[in-house]
């Protein structure tokens, strides 16, 4: 006679169910970015579209709201923050079905951490290479070798900031895309500095953002004037980096993270460069992100 069966067989056959289910959506998921990207590539014919660099499908500010709404409907014991790790995961699998997808971290040798963080952020397998200068993940994103290029969060101390290197309006200068981590740090290595992720996609908005502002001034004012200037014009920073050219007489650049999502046709802009009529005054947008996601200790709830 055949062995009567447990309620442990039961609920591993539910299991076995469950994981099937869990597969087909999958699948289904991938064969949906499929077809999205045939009707993208037949938008881009009847509009006569010619790409003259292969088109980039990353869309971050898609992705962050994809995981905060996820975020919200979220209950039980599963952990959130795998999760998000798993969405991450299939995120960028998906993508990499639309096109190419590569990534430049800067990771030398005694910085191993933010290779980690890029590795969390953008999966496991996805290819990824280490250079030893932030300047070096600027060139492979602008000459296109890489989608994504993986560099430190600017500090003051930053003797050389790579930041300043996104001071143009040239198609081919990349804009800060994302923060990572963007749902809670792993198991990185090193340093706990966050990353910010560039490439050459517009900053969108997602309804909780940071923009960076790169103030280039052509006199001398106090980071305390510069302040009340922007909060008067509705812009309210967050934080500055300030950097100041070898040249005593050349120009000081301000990056000002501020607490909202700004584009160039922000009329706040007007209003901030309208305060200092008196002073030479340049603002690039040099990108922004989505505020990251903040998991409770727990890791099971938002």
């Amino acid at each position: 006679m055949p062995a009567p069966k447990s309620p442990l067989d039961d609920l591993r056959r539910e299991i076995d169910h469950i994981d099937d289910a869990i597969h087909d959506l999958l699948m289904r998921r991938a064969a949906v970015v499929e077809r999205i990207g045939a009707v993208k590539a037949q938008l881009d014919d009847q509009n006569g579209a010619v790409a003259a660099a292969p088109p980039i499908f990353l869309r971050p500010a898609r992705e962050a709201v994809i995981l905060r709404r996820l975020m919200a409907r979220h209950a039980g014991s599963f952990p959130a923050a795998a999760v998000v790790r798993m969405w991450r995961e299939m995120i960028t699998a998906l993508t990499r079905i639309q096109g190419p997808f590569a990534v430049a971290v800067y990771a030398p040798e005694e910085r191993r951490g933010f290779w980690d963080v890029a590795r969390d952020h953008f999966g496991s397998f996805v290819s990824m290479t280490a250079v030893n200068t932030p300047a070096a993940a600027i060139r492979a994103v602008s000459e296109g070798t890489a989608t994504v290029g993986v560099v430190p969060y600017p500090a003051e101390d930053d003797a050389d900031p790579w930041w300043r290197f996104l001071l143009s309006s040239d198609a081919r200068t990349p804009r800060v895309v994302a923060r990572l981590p963007f749902g809670g740090r792993g198991n990185a290595r090193g340093e706990d500095r966050d990353a910010l992720a560039i490439a050459l996609v517009p900053h969108e908005p997602t309804g909780d953002d940071r923009t960076l502002l790169a103030i280039e001034l052509g006199h001398d004012l106090s980071r305390g004037r510069l302040k009340d200037h922007l909060e008067h014009s509705g812009l309210a920073p967050t934080g500055f980096c300030t950097w100041h050219a070898k040249d005593p007489s050349g120009p000081s650049l301000h990056l000002v993270e501020i607490a909202d999502f700004v584009d160039h046709a922000d009329p706040r802009l007007s209003a901030f460069a309208e305060r200092l009529a008196e002073i030479p005054v340049r603002v690039n947008i040099v990108g922004g992100y989505a505020v990251p996601l903040h998991l409770s200790h727990d890791a099971r709830k938002v």
